[in-house]
């Protein structure tokens, strides 16, 4: 399957407006359609929601690992996995 990168526009009325011309072959195509989502700093609404003090983690179908998995803490924002591989090799190998 080839894919396409086009720019365009749905009108009030849904219809879908491509702004440059096709070279592709007629015949049946698949549309996948992906709208930006306005940024938190140009959004007008202000969500008031109160926010837990533990986020809900994601939950495994594992049921030994979901009671683990619960208990763990989130990796932080500044987490840097290759860093932490290099840092157990050094220690597994000695260097």
């Amino acid at each position: 399957m080839q894919a396409y990168k086009l720019n365009a526009t749905i009108d009030e009325s849904g219809n879908l407006i491509i702004h440059e011309p096709l070279n592709i072959a007629p015949g049946t195509v698949e549309v996948i359609i992906l709208q930006p989502v306005p940024s938190l700093e140009s959004s007008t609404e202000t969500t008031t929601e109160s926010q837990p003090d533990k986020p809900k983690r994601q939950t495994t179908k594992i049921k030994a690992l979901q009671d683990w998995f619960e208990k763990t803490q989130p990796a932080p924002a500044d987490f840097d996995p290759d860093q932490a591989r290099w840092e157990a090799l050094k220690e597994k190998h000695n260097l």
